[in-house]
């Protein structure tokens, strides 16, 4: 009889560990796509709408507008957070999924047949706007899930920043190869990149959709919510509950995404029309740094999750929230000696201090919510982030160069994120290695960050 029980539980921790395989994969392709469509609107901004869709503004004042559509998308996603963690929190982690997953892509598809300035005027900026505002809405529901489904498959507590870090590793693929469609078609289109050559891009993300629906479609609902859904402990109104229960959870969570935010866009994205326009370097050695900077991120993502399983989730963040914060002055130091070696060398480099924050950010943010609210409220404090930081970053970078006319300006900025979300983090309640499936609510109120030690 032992032995037949012995056989049933292998059997089961055998089924369970080719889910969590499943259910890591499922995750970090689709959010590779949905960064993939989103960073690609990121590189384009910079390389081509100021000059398609304002051409008649001055150079740095378009960039400005088309940093400002640019915007919108982060501005949506906070949106797309409260709908979908609303759906991901009442009818699973799966189904939300594979709706914003659609939205997302068919959103980004759409981009690549919107007219120009010169056909339709100012209409296409607006068509733009409104397409970016959906690409929003379907980032903003799509980490959370994409989190949860990976960590909450995890059968032990002790490498859940590991696997957490996971879908995080979406990020620098889907602007690894976002980056390298742009880079291919310019080489392919040439001289015609700006009148076809952008566009093509936009129409090969309804191929990776495709690919990423049909691997979503065949993974299963994550064990916390199938037990949360048994024991009929699902709320009514997941959103509007973690508001009132948790808002300080949510605030400490978008404060302590600041120093990885606004860097990160200002790196990957302001970059190319700082690069390319002030220091005049070249468009390939700017989408080339970024490639490689992506590439490195492959591995430093999950090694930094890993490292927070081992050193404590807060301990990890905050040393690389004081990192983020002062590599913004060695940042400008390279790029500013227009050296191309060196401006290689500053790009690459740049996202070490993000991989730091983001490696263990996932895992950081998700923990500190009760099961029945974790996707309504990890969603709602990551995407808060993207208003106050990740949106308008690009936008403050180029004011602040307007009038400085020097980028340790910006760097200056950078140091402020760093200082805010190192305070961030050290407010935050620590989960490392803690028992997340039981409810966090018994006693008390859950704002308070102090909890996590008492459910060790």
């Amino acid at each position: 009889m032992s032995d037949e029980r012995s056989e049933a539980l292998f059997l089961e921790e055998q089924e369970a560990h080719r889910q969590l395989r499943r259910a890591v994969i499922a995750s970090t392709i689709g959010t590779t796509i949905e960064w993939y469509d989103f960073f690609l609107y990121s590189i384009v901004t910079g390389l081509v709408f100021a000059k398609l869709y304002f051409p008649e503004s001055d150079p740095l004042v378009g960039t400005l507008q088309a940093f400002l559509i640019y915007a919108v998308g982060f501005i949506a996603r906070p949106v797309g957070a409260a709908i979908f963690g609303h759906y991901g929190d009442r009818v699973g982690r799966k189904a939300t999924l594979i709706v914003t997953l659609l939205l997302m892509g068919l959103a980004t598809f759409a981009v690549g047949f919107v007219p120009t300035y010169a056909s339709i005027g100012i209409w296409g900026a607006v068509m733009l706007t409104v397409l970016r505002f959906i690409q929003g809405v379907g980032v903003g529901g799509e980490w959370g899930g994409s989190v949860l489904m990976s960590m909450e498959w995890a059968r032990t507590n002790s490498h859940r920043g590991l696997v957490a870090s996971w879908p995080q590793f979406g990020v620098p693929a889907g602007l690894f190869i976002s980056n390298l469609v742009v880079l291919a078609t310019s080489r392919i289109s040439g001289s015609s990149f700006m009148t076809w050559g952008w566009r093509v891009p936009f129409f090969l993300s309804i191929v990776l959709v495709a690919i990423g629906l049909y691997i979503r479609l065949s993974i299963l609902e994550t064990p916390i919510f199938a037990k949360l859904l048994a024991e009929n402990k699902i709320e009514k109104a997941p959103t509007m509950e973690v508001i009132r229960r948790q808002p300080k959870d949510i605030l400490l969570s978008a404060f302590a995404r600041m120093a990885e935010q606004a860097p990160f866009y200002i790196f990957t994205a302001f970059v190319f029309a700082y690069g390319v326009k002030t220091l005049g370097a070249s468009r390939d050695l700017m989408l080339s740094a970024v490639l490689a900077a992506a590439v490195l991120e492959f591995f430093t993502i999950p090694l930094f999750g890993h490292v927070s399983d081992l050193i404590g989730r807060k301990r990890m963040y905050m040393i690389g929230a004081a990192c983020a914060g002062l590599f913004g002055f060695a940042f400008f130091a390279l790029l500013d000696t227009r050296n191309p070696a060196l401006i290689f060398l500053a790009v690459v480099l740049s996202l070490v201090p993000h991989s730091m924050l983001y490696g263990p950010q996932a895992a950081l943010i998700a923990e500190s919510f009760t099961g029945r609210l974790r996707y309504s409220g990890a969603s709602l404090g990551y995407q808060l982030a993207s208003v106050i930081a990740g949106g308008p970053a690009p936008l403050i970078a180029t004011a602040l160069f307007a009038y400085y006319r020097t980028g340790y300006a910006i760097a200056a900025y950078i140091f402020v994120c760093g200082v805010v979300s190192l305070v961030a983090a050290w407010r935050m309640g620590d989960y490392t290695n803690k028992d997340i499936s039981r409810e966090y609510d018994d006693a008390r109120p859950m704002g308070d960050s102090g909890h996590a030690a008492r459910h060790a």
